[in-house]
């Protein structure tokens, strides 16, 4: 994929909370020439990841539901700021056709379970946790994928496993799915787009 006025991909992290997933990305690309997390788009007034942003010095966007799904997604402030790839990291908003079709196959998206179980609206969180407990499963793990029109039922990029444990909770669970996040996402990221 050409990027846009340079050969640096510029990547906007959407996230919706606490944002580690979007501070493992940014230390991991840090000093990068060909790869910059440029944007943080946000949705909720008091997410971590805002403060995330104000600490790395990259530039915000506060989102509105109306916009983001009436209007223009924001798709003229992602291009003001040359964004040419999309990750997201804990974004709970589906994504808006108009997007999709101006990122084929440049957004990206990490899901806490081995989809296409799991997945889905609502699935997100300790939802996902609560279910896979529930269902006596023994194994989870994450699935990145590419993002399309529909919740979790993009192409498969890479799924990890881990063991879902008998005494496991949904927190305990959480910790051991976020470590696979942070380990694999920011790796992943960047084969795709040196790949691309």
């Amino acid at each position: 994929m050409s990027s846009t006025n340079s050969n640096v991909y510029k990547l906007a992290i959407f996230a919706s909370g606490a944002g580690s997933n979007a501070q493992q990305i940014i230390n991991y690309f840090k000093g990068r020439n060909d790869i910059k997390v440029s944007l943080i788009v946000c949705n909720k007034p008091n997410a971590g990841v805002i403060n995330i942003a104000s600490n790395e010095n990259i530039s915000l966007l506060m989102i509105e539901k109306e916009v983001f799904f009436r209007g223009n997604a924001y798709l003229e402030e992602l291009m003001s700021h040359h964004i040419n790839f999309i990750v997201l990291a804990g974004f709970l908003w589906k994504i808006p056709e108009l997007l999709v079709k101006a990122f084929p196959n440049k957004m990206v998206n990490i899901h806490p379970a081995l989809l296409p179980k799991y997945g889905g609206k609502g699935m997100y969180g300790h939802f996902v946790h609560e279910s896979v407990i529930a269902n006596k499963e023994t194994e989870s793990g994450i699935t990145i994928h590419y993002v399309n029109e529909n919740f979790d039922e993009g192409n498969h990029i890479f799924q990890a496993t881990c063991p879902v444990l008998p005494d496991d909770t949904a927190d305990s669970l959480a910790a051991r799915i976020h470590q696979l996040e942070h380990k694999h996402f920011p790796e992943v990221i960047e084969s795709v787009l040196l790949k691309s």
